[in-house]
């Protein structure tokens, strides 16, 4: 009898979201029938986060995917944390047992780990200062995957002070202390520093601006997203019109959605497939995209 699974996503801003083509390709290339739903906060008005992630326990989901803003504030609404999740404070994936037991995973940190080995190399930040701008649930997952990369140290800029404190906290106790400090100049910092990660809202469609000032990077500097909507960000392109060396979030979306769909189904994905599944769902969403600009 054929698998059947139904999985979803709970955020805010989703409805291009290129989650639901990663997974229901993944199934269907693995022999399981699978749905993947959106769950849009902006678009369900009256529901929130608990309600939402009561009623895919109800409906038998496998699972869901938890993103922005939801990646902490999901920890206290959940029954169990694996240690990794536990150790980042923040999970971006929730598995649901026969009983119901809702368990939190973090596949975030294993994605950019890999992403950024794949296109930029862990020699860019191995042994080497870097920044991070935004401590929430993905900015948290980032710094781990950086340390795990062999960073030296690493300067946390956020627009809360008391974030940015938590998540150097948070490292000092798995890395040692002086491994990581606070920032509240990110742009006069970027020099002493091989690259920079945007791990803000900032930049996503929905949220225009830009994180950092473009005026601040050089050719010296390596500049990583977790962005992927749009393809490529303010920041990414104005980056490489600096000579910067880029990473866009596609590759860090690819790689935690296959860490997650072996977490659901206990299979492997293609990642060449899910790669090439990507970058197809990225092109017609693109062009609708410039059809509606």
């Amino acid at each position: 009898m054929q698998q059947r699974m139904l999985v979803g996503l709970i955020g805010a801003n989703i409805q291009k979201s290129l989650s639901p083509a990663l997974f229901e390709d993944a199934c269907a290339a693995s022999g399981v029938k699978g749905h993947y739903h959106l769950m849009d906060l902006d678009q369900l008005p009256g529901r929130n986060l608990a309600d939402l992630l009561q009623a895919a326990r109800i409906a038998g989901f496998k699972g869901v995917n938890i993103t922005y803003p939801c990646k902490e504030a999901v920890i206290s609404l959940l029954d169990g944390l694996c240690p990794e999740a536990r150790q980042i404070g923040a999970v971006n994936t929730v598995s649901f047992g026969v009983d119901g037991r809702a368990t939190g995973y973090n596949t975030d940190r294993v994605g950019f780990r890999r992403a950024f080995e794949e296109q930029l190399g862990a020699e860019f930040v191995a042994d080497k200062p870097a920044m991070l701008v935004g401590a929430g649930g993905a900015g948290r997952a980032v710094a781990f995957a950086l340390f795990d990369l062999g960073l030296r140290t690493l300067l946390v800029s956020d627009k809360s002070p008391d974030r940015a404190r938590a998540l150097v906290q948070a490292l000092a106790g798995a890395f040692g202390q002086g491994r990581a400090r606070v920032e509240t100049d990110p742009a006069g910092a970027l020099s002493s520093v091989g690259g920079v990660v945007n791990a803000t809202p900032v930049g996503m469609l929905g949220f225009p601006g830009n994180p950092i000032p473009l005026d601040a990077i050089s050719a010296t500097h390596w500049v990583a997203d977790v962005i992927y909507t749009p393809l490529e960000t303010t920041l990414i392109k104005g980056a490489r019109a600096r000579h910067a060396r880029v990473m866009g979030g596609a590759g860090m979306c690819v790689h935690q959605a296959a860490e997650t769909f072996k977490l659901l189904t206990g299979l492997t994905a293609d990642i060449g497939r899910m790669q090439r599944t990507f970058a197809e769902a990225a092109a017609i969403r693109e062009k609708s995209l410039e059809a509606a600009g």
